[in-house]
């Protein structure tokens, strides 16, 4: 399935040297013992701190509701490993928000989400939590997550779905309930990394034709204005994944 737009509100994504995950919209190569460098793998870096408004996006159709607050939602799926650092602050004052739950969910390597596999055609077990979960933020705002780097399926590019709430109440099975939901959104990649990426072994067993980044329907060419995350190599190979970054700030009243 497809997701669709819906009507979107504005956010605020802050960028540039407060920090270094403000550091949005700027892709590292990897080291020189891979594949060289090319344009396509470059996007300028924000030379101070800005903010930038950017739009609030589809929930698309496999959300789930009270999933896991834990930090590794990997579980067993093989895949790169992906580890994310998303950190949250008020659009007014560009402060980082304290306790606030960041959730992800996103498909496996083979384009499949948990709760749903089969969607994209592909038969493996489904327990209904793998590639699903979220954390609160620290005081700095800060919510790190470790995953696999997604796959695709028909229809869109490769990209992470992302919510924020805050004051929920956290529940004896170690999910989660109540709060205010103040930003839903996606997370998008490089398409000359995801390109790397899609040639490994675990990635082209999805026989799924592989929308690109271009090709998109609701990525709109923005960067990380758009959600587009800043990533760099975890080592000297593709296979040895990669660390995405961006800050969102979002509407508080």
């Amino acid at each position: 399935m497809t997701d669709t737009s819906i009507g979107r509100r504005t956010v605020l994504v802050a960028t540039g040297a407060t920090a270094a995950t403000l550091a949005v919209g700027a892709t590292l190569p990897e080291a020189p013992t891979t594949a060289p460098t090319t344009a396509a793998d470059q996007q300028p870096a924000a030379a101070a701190a800005v903010c930038t408004l950017t739009k609030e996006m589809t929930e698309g159709p496999y959300y789930l509701d009270g999933q896991l607050v834990r930090a590794d939602i990997s579980e067993d799926k093989t895949g790169i490993p992906l580890e994310l650092t998303l950190t949250v602050v008020d659009d007014d004052t560009c402060a980082p928000l304290d306790s606030a739950l960041v959730e992800i969910w996103h498909c496996d390597a083979l384009g499949e989400y948990s709760g749903f596999v089969g969607g994209n055609g592909h038969d493996e077990p489904d327990n209904g939590t793998f590639l699903r979960g979220g954390v609160l933020t620290g005081t700095d705002g800060v919510a790190k997550i470790t995953t696999v780097y997604p796959g695709w399926y028909r229809g869109r590019c490769i990209h992470i779905h992302i919510k924020v709430h805050t004051d929920v109440t956290l529940t004896s099975d170690g999910s989660f309930e109540g709060g205010q939901e103040l930003h839903t959104g996606q997370l998008f990649f490089n398409e000359a990394i995801t390109t790397r990426v899609a040639a490994l072994p675990v990635y082209a067993a999805n026989t799924v034709p592989r929308t690109t980044l271009a090709q998109d329907g609701i990525y709109d060419d923005g960067g990380a204005a758009s959600g587009l995350l800043t990533l760099t190599a975890l080592g000297s190979s593709t296979a040895a994944g990669y660390a995405g970054s961006l800050t969102l700030g979002v509407e508080t009243s």
